[in-house]
């Protein structure tokens, strides 16, 4: 708002700063999407190496989850959010990926999960960082998501027959 006094100019330029604790505040709301997403990763590897992870395992991930966002939070009052959410990525990638080393029967998938994880934290970080164009990317990002997941399950066979010809969930196996 400038108001006019003749040849002079006074005003006041309100400006709308987006500091450390709104950051990991809206890093906060997508706190669901980083366990779905991550436990969807965890989850179709069990499917495709037939291997069987307890809910014990899922919950130790999902609560490493939960931690990233209180160091976010609590590294950003010091070193502000941009090195913070690195600091705090690289210890909580650093951390589920080592833990699903003895989780899978293989390296190939903790480094499948270690890739997509740190794909999903940089997702993240730029939805964080957008203002106006944040729901759009973030919706058009899910949708490749969701059709990734998609074309990647398409040929599981989620059913089994048994030895007496009956269907069988594949999960109860």
């Amino acid at each position: 708002m400038l108001i006019d006094i003749g040849t002079n100019v006074f005003g006041v330029k309100i400006v709308d700063a987006v500091d450390n604790y709104s950051k990991s505040y809206r890093a906060g709301k997508y706190m669901i999407l980083f366990v779905i997403l991550t436990f969807l990763v965890v989850f179709l590897t069990e499917i495709v190496e037939r291997i069987h992870i307890h809910i014990f395992q899922y919950t130790l991930i999902g609560l490493a989850l939960a931690i990233f966002f209180t160091l976010l939070l609590s590294i950003s009052e010091f070193w502000g959010f941009d090195l913070a959410y690195s600091g705090a990525a690289v210890a909580t990638i650093g951390l589920i990926f080592l833990y699903s080393l003895g989780m899978f029967k293989n390296k190939r998938s903790s480094a499948l999960l270690l890739g997509l994880m740190v794909a999903l934290f940089a997702y993240i970080y730029i939805i964080i960082q957008l203002e106006k164009t944040a729901l759009l990317a973030g919706s058009i990002g899910l949708f490749v998501i969701i059709a990734l997941t998609m074309y990647v399950t398409r040929k599981i066979k989620w059913f089994e027959e048994n030895n007496d010809g009956q269907i069988q969930d594949k999960l109860t196996n």
